[in-house]
């Protein structure tokens, strides 16, 4: 059989990675970031990965002296165009890779500790599992891997596979399985463990729409029970419909970080919505607004989208390299909306 085998990635999904002790506790004077008061579940101080070649020699320095953060309960977008570090990043996360640098740390432990993966799923981009298994086998499988109890993980198993929706493709063998199917099996397997952090690599590859909206849902979902979520995605707004805060890579530099509706806020735009306006009065303000006996429903700022805000950080990132990206309003527009 010529496909990878699964065992490569069942070290990880199923947390049982050899690694080091637990790294020391956190350096005083250390950046924060932009968090409320829940308890801090993944934070990296001055992370930096260089991939070197046979002799020693640097190749590519991949992560350059990343700080973040992640929250309990928060769902947390890295995105970034190809070769940024979002897939380094997730690794170094996972503790399948050593940092060159700095330190990465859930639940304050270091990511090389292998005790922190029993609280840990992970959806990767591809998920190479055993194609002449069915849902249930599958699903029991990875359960056996976490020593749950016979009861308990058949319990799990039927609880994930209607939340996934493969009640009716249950004991079909994943060969027959599409894309989108496979991508569902995978998310089960990320939570057979009933995890704390999630981390999701293109969740919604390979979904049709009302697949991609059911896997938002979900992530909602996981959100509201008090788990954390780490999505990488190049689809933009998948990120801006899920995402509480977005921190954005280029060239392995943390280009930008912030919540989704601070970043996105065009602050020098004010927008105007009201109802039973004529055509005429839709060019004026809110005196004329008063004039015309219209109502005001809303006055606040209207925002940008995400895919704006991205691309112009990156064709900031080239044109200044090395400098953090400027966010800047948009040029100032009137909008209103009867």
């Amino acid at each position: 059989m010529s496909e990878k085998d699964p065992k490569s990635e069942m070290v990880t999904q199923a947390g049982t990675l050899d690694s080091p002790a637990a790294g020391a506790p956190p350096a005083a004077g250390a950046q924060t970031q932009e968090t409320d008061s829940k308890p801090v579940v993944i934070q990296t101080r001055a992370l930096s990965k260089v991939y070197r070649d046979f002799w020693g020699r640097q190749k590519v320095r991949a992560l350059k002296a990343l700080d973040l953060e992640g929250c309990q309960g928060e769902v947390l977008g890295l995105l970034g165009p190809n070769g940024s570090g979002k897939t380094t990043t997730i690794k170094l996360l996972l503790g399948l890779l050593f940092p060159s640098e700095g330190e990465a740390l859930i639940f304050g432990k270091s990511a090389t500790d292998v005790s922190k993966n029993e609280r840990i799923g992970y959806l990767p981009e591809e998920s190479y599992l055993y194609r002449f298994l069915n849902a249930e086998e599958t699903l029991d499988f990875y359960g056996r891997l976490f020593d749950m109890p016979a009861e308990v993980r058949q319990q799990r198993v039927d609880e994930l596979i209607r939340l996934v929706g493969l009640d009716k493709a249950r004991r079909r063998q994943l060969q027959e399985y599409s894309k989108g199917m496979t991508r569902r099996i995978g998310l089960a397997q990320a939570l057979i463990n009933d995890p704390d952090l999630i981390l999701l690599d293109e969740p919604t590859s390979g979904l049709d729409p009302i697949g991609t909206r059911e896997m938002k849902d979900m992530i909602l979902r996981l959100k509201s029970e008090g788990k954390t979520v780490v999505m990488c995605s190049h689809l933009l707004a998948d990120v801006q419909d899920v995402c509480d805060r977005i921190a954005i890579l280029h060239q392995g530099e943390l280009k930008e970080l912030g919540r989704v509706d601070t970043l996105l806020t065009v602050a020098d735009v004010t927008q105007i919505r009201a109802r039973g306006l004529s055509p005429e009065c839709q060019h004026e303000i809110r005196d004329c607004i008063a004039r015309h006996q219209g109502e005001l429903l809303e006055m606040d700022n209207p925002t940008t989208t995400l895919e704006e805000l991205f691309l112009r950080i990156v064709r900031d990132s080239e044109a200044r390299p090395g400098q953090r990206a400027k966010v800047e309003g948009q040029e100032s527009i009137a909008r209103i909306q009867g």
